[in-house]
């Protein structure tokens, strides 16, 4: 009888086998040997006309102590996504590439996909250089080719790759609430107190001290300095982000040595960002604030209460829930400003942000800033068909008094619409009526009749109509 063909799935992992095989340099009767197969077979499996079965994979993962989670579907995909995105580029336009192409690219050849996106990634830096250099020359300044090098792409990689789950903070910040026997009714005085057991002097600065200072620590002097502008959450939330620094340094250098972190201003912001989600960790420990979470059913305003968190700080922390067994819904999260430039974006609900384009204006994200203060909901509908549910909230930051900027940003929250009835955002909504169609970014996206479309999608043929005015200037040629 013949065995069944590989599923797509199986089909992946080929190419991946054979890339560990040869980084380990092992030949493939070695891997067989090691495997408990024939050579025969294992080059089968990695001409992708075997299936890997489980057995085999939980051997393969022994052998090279893998985790399985780099094997995954879901990092091809996510690696297919990103070059669709580059070879959005009109600069690639005459090669006439298909959305098969490049998935048989990362399929096949997986280090190799990776390069052209590093590649593309390189050459957007070398032009924003050139553009640097262009105006600092022109005014008579140095120029540093590494500030053009953006440690936040390589940050929020790293976020990414780890889905945002730090076991080992969450654990450290479990261990300091028993240590410490704090309770939530008195959870800043308690924390004040931590540092004044470490001879670490807690004050409040007036905004004439230090204007635009939040936080400011003295090791020498062993003084901790807060400003009076930060509220009283605000102010914890400091305090627990000063103490992972100062006592679970090792920690965080041993996350951060991270091979997506190359530069050291990367893992430096990456020090930062691991910080920030201890003191979340400290501020939302991970059971009580599940078990609020599910009772609450995600009211982002009552948790911000309970917990004494900011709204943004419950949305950060409900991206992180995902402890295996004990799992939140798996959101999207994005922070934008005015302009739609995006701060801040993170996904386990499976949908995508664009690297090196604009976003869709369609996302109720950007809808957000017409009415400051209030959640807006949105059901939406990507172009592969997968639905979404999505709330935006605008958040504004007081940074002074009535001369200071009050900069506003919007937030964007969202989920697989198979999750979106555990919200209580979705109460009374119709989840039947018809989703609101948005994109990545208008290169990837092929709906044309769209009015807020900015440029044609990659690979559709147009042409220009002079004596005609649709819906959409960039209309597709019928029959194309």
């Amino acid at each position: 009888m013949p065995s069944a063909a590989p599923t797509k799935s199986a089909a992946r992992l080929g190419a991946k086998i054979r890339l560990l095989r040869r980084q380990e340099g092992l030949s493939q009767v070695q891997l067989a040997e090691a495997l408990g197969i024939s050579p025969s077979y294992l080059n089968l499996i990695e001409g992708n006309k075997r299936p890997l079965t489980a057995p085999l994979l939980i051997r393969l993962a022994q052998q090279f102590k893998l985790d399985l989670k780099t094997l995954a579907p879901e990092e091809d995909q996510r690696l297919s996504d990103d070059l669709m995105e580059v070879f959005g580029d009109p600069l690639f336009e005459p090669l006439g590439l298909q959305a098969q192409d490049v998935r048989e690219l990362v399929q096949n050849s997986p280090d190799l996909a990776r390069g052209v996106f590093e590649l593309y990634r390189a050459f957007q830096h070398a032009q924003d250089s050139l553009d640097n250099l262009s105006a600092k020359l022109s005014d008579g300044q140095g120029f540093d080719p590494e500030a053009t090098r953006l440690p936040s792409e390589e940050v929020g990689d790293f976020i990414q790759q780890a889905m945002n789950h730090f076991p080992e903070l969450e654990s450290t910040a479990e261990a300091f609430w028993t240590s410490a026997a704090l309770d939530f009714d008195h959870l800043y005085p308690a924390l004040v107190a931590t540092f004044e057991t470490r001879g670490i002097k807690v004050r409040i600065h007036s905004i004439s001290e230090g204007p635009g200072l939040l936080r400011s620590f003295d090791l020498e002097r062993r003084n901790l300095s807060l400003s009076e502008l930060l509220p009283q959450r605000s102010r914890a939330f400091q305090l627990a982000h000063q103490l992972a620094l100062l006592e679970h340094s090792e920690l965080l250098d041993r996350l951060t040595s991270h091979s997506l972190l190359r530069t050291a201003a990367s893992r430096s912001l990456a020090r930062v960002a691991l910080a920030n989600y201890f003191a979340s960790a400290v501020l939302m420990p991970y059971e009580p604030f599940l078990r609020a979470v599910k009772t609450e059913r995600y009211d982002i305003d009552i948790l911000a209460r309970r917990f004494q968190a900011s709204f943004e700080q419950v949305c950060h922390r409900l991206t992180t829930l995902r402890r295996p067994g004990a799992e939140g819904v798996p959101f999207h999260f994005l922070r934008i400003d005015i302009a739609g430039n995006i701060s801040k974006s993170f996904s386990a609900s499976g949908i995508r942000f664009a690297r090196f384009s604009g976003a869709c204006p369609r996302w109720n994200a950007h809808a957000a800033f017409l009415t400051p203060g209030l959640i807006r909901t949105q059901l939406s509908e990507m172009p592969d068909g997968r639905k979404y549910f999505c709330i935006a909230r605008t958040l504004q930051k007081d940074t002074g008094g009535y001369r200071g900027q009050h900069a506003m940003q919007a937030v964007g929250l969202g989920c697989e619409m198979g999750h979106a009835k555990e919200l209580i955002y979705a109460d009374g909504v119709r989840l039947d009526q018809p989703p609101v169609p948005v994109g990545v970014t208008c290169r990837l996206c092929e709906r044309t009749d769209c009015e807020q479309r900015a440029f044609p999608p990659l690979q559709q043929a147009f042409k220009i109509e002079e004596n005609l005015r649709r819906t959409s200037f960039y209309a597709r040629i019928e029959g194309s």
